[in-house]
């Protein structure tokens, strides 16, 4: 008596299920927080039937982790055509990478801020996703920068500090944009084609900002 009746489906897509329901909670009240019981219960399934698909808290957020980040750089990958000008590729991918976080709010609080602060396992995990999108935006910068005739140099010399810049900042421009009602994320990826696309051309076009010298 009590137990939450489930209907018969096939595993996967109770597994999904679970998975959708897990995202939401750990999204919204953390990995500490949040409880297994809550989470079956948005299920709607039983606790026991958590734990036998998906083992334990820990292997279940794991797995929330790897779908969410899978989601994202599909998201960004299918978002550009590669026959672009490589500022068209980056526009389209920051355009689709604010849609998705946008419209994944709970994913991407996951991978933004819950798994990057509890434990070394559930920080690796988000690394391989950010360093598939950091090597993407890597390609694009060394793209324009041989387009540009200016500065062979430039794709060994600076182009990988600037592809962490740019990603960092969107990163951080998504989780801001998430938190400012009416933000939409065509104006989060043109903020951040201004802000550093704006720059890169400079760069391009060998107009580097430089630092002051003082003397003394």
């Amino acid at each position: 008596m009590g137990a939450v009746k489930t209907k018969r489906m096939p595993r996967a897509v109770r597994e999904q299920q679970m998975l959708d329901a897990a995202v939401r909670i750990f999204g919204r009240r953390g990995y500490m927080a949040a409880s297994m019981d809550e989470i079956a219960e948005l299920a709607g399934v039983s606790k026991p039937l958590v734990y036998l698909y998906l083992n334990s808290k820990e292997d279940l957020f794991t797995a929330c982790i790897r779908r969410e980040a899978r989601a994202l750089s599909e998201a960004v990958r299918t978002g550009v055509r590669g026959d672009l000008p490589a500022d068209r590729q980056l526009w389209d991918g920051l355009r689709a990478f604010f849609a998705h976080t946008a419209e994944h709010p709970d994913g991407w609080a996951v991978l933004h801020l819950q798994a990057r602060t509890h434990g070394e396992l559930f920080a690796a995990e988000v690394t391989a996703m950010r360093e598939e999108i950091v090597a993407f935006v890597t390609r694009l910068i060394a793209v324009a920068a041989r387009e540009a005739h200016r500065d062979p140099d430039l794709a060994e010399r600076e182009v990988a500090g600037l592809a962490e810049a740019l990603v960092g900042a969107a990163e951080s421009l998504a989780a801001w944009a998430n938190a400012t009602p009416g933000t939409t994320a065509r104006q989060a990826a043109a903020t951040l084609m201004n802000f550093a696309w704006a720059g890169l051309g400079n760069l391009m076009q060998g107009r580097p900002w430089s630092p002051p010298r003082f003397e003394g």
